[in-house]
């Protein structure tokens, strides 16, 4: 691994500057990046996603209850994005588009975005975004072409902000709590990192929390329901993040109903609202700002603002189904 590259304060202009990959174009990590996956990821635009995360020799992260895992100076996560010819077949014939990464510094989190080439030899980085137009066949057997955004640098600190300040999103405990097929065997992954030395403070009792997969229909649907709004959307609605002026946080942990939506007013009334009077209005999912949003298309209504340029489908069906069964 190339830590001086990492530590730097200007990124590498190319992606093999950092020496993450052994083979990039099977996504194979070199000695050091592990692998790892969420129990429920973040949409985006319905991507297939590899996710590594590089902990520094001799440094450990540690375990938190409900935040993202506290990671050490050095740290880096990668995520790469890619999509199949067919979404019905994610294992064949897939394109790799982009990698981010998130470097810990010692000023805080970097993000950057870098964008393979065509015969993927290297990524490069695109500080300013970049829109590419991606076709391919979609679940139900149509063509689909994908408005993918690769963001800029100002666009990460959009989502990526707690208190101000970017972090990491997806590997919390909970998300994490989950199986993975490692090379050498199938293991959860906290005991996994526990066991490389790249994560400490695991409780030994195992009551570690664990979120539920959205697409699991033998969980409750509560639960499912807001296990995806905690990963899509808690980010920003939360009391310190973007959205915290709306009043709806909807992080895994929020008990009090109204705060996380039901029956609760918009704070602000009109065309991001819909004219409707609830963010959750328990058996009617059409009349609820939260499906609206979600749907829309527009850039001044949909939600999340970033990272989509079309609605998901599937889990609004889900978030639908749990809305018109609340009481």
């Amino acid at each position: 691994m190339n830590d001086d590259a990492l530590m730097a304060a200007k990124p590498a202009r190319t992606l093999s500057e950092y020496n993450l990959f052994n083979d990039p174009k099977k996504q194979t990590p070199n000695a050091g990046v592990v692998p790892y996956d969420l129990i429920t990821p973040l949409f985006t635009d319905y991507a297939s996603k590899y996710r590594f995360v590089y902990v520094p020799a001799g440094k450990t992260a540690e375990y938190r209850d409900r935040e993202v895992i506290e990671f050490p100076l050095g740290t880096t996560l990668i995520k790469t994005f890619a999509y199949p010819a067919d979404l019905r077949r994610p294992d064949e014939t897939v394109r790799i588009i982009e990698t981010r990464l998130l470097i810990r510094q010692e000023n805080g989190w970097k993000a950057w975005p870098y964008v393979w080439d065509e015969d993927l030899g290297d990524a490069r980085l695109k500080v300013a975004g970049k829109r590419l137009e991606i076709s391919v066949t979609d679940h139900d057997g149509a063509p689909l072409v994908i408005d993918y955004a690769v963001p800029n640098a100002n666009q990460c600190k959009g989502c990526h902000a707690l208190n101000k300040e970017i972090t990491p999103i997806g590997p919390s405990a909970r998300n994490l709590n989950s199986d993975y097929p490692y090379d050498d065997g199938t293991d959860n992954q906290l005991a996994a990192w526990t066991d490389r030395g790249i994560l400490s403070g695991v409780p030994q009792s195992g009551d570690i929390p664990r979120a539920t997969d959205w697409q699991d229909a033998s969980q409750p649907l509560e639960a499912r329901a807001r296990s995806y709004l905690d990963v899509n959307c808690a980010h920003c609605h939360r009391l310190e993040g973007p959205a915290s002026n709306s009043g709806l946080f909807l992080t895994a942990w929020e008990n009090d109903p109204p705060t996380w939506g039901y029956r609760k007013r918009p704070v602000a009334a009109g065309r991001g609202s819909g004219n409707l009077e609830y963010d959750i209005d328990p058996g009617n999912a059409a009349g609820s700002i939260l499906i609206y949003r979600m749907k829309s298309l527009d850039p001044g209504i949909m939600m999340p603002e970033l990272g989509r340029s079309m609605a998901h489908k599937e889990a609004l069906i889900m978030l639908e189904e749990w809305i018109n069964g609340l009481d």
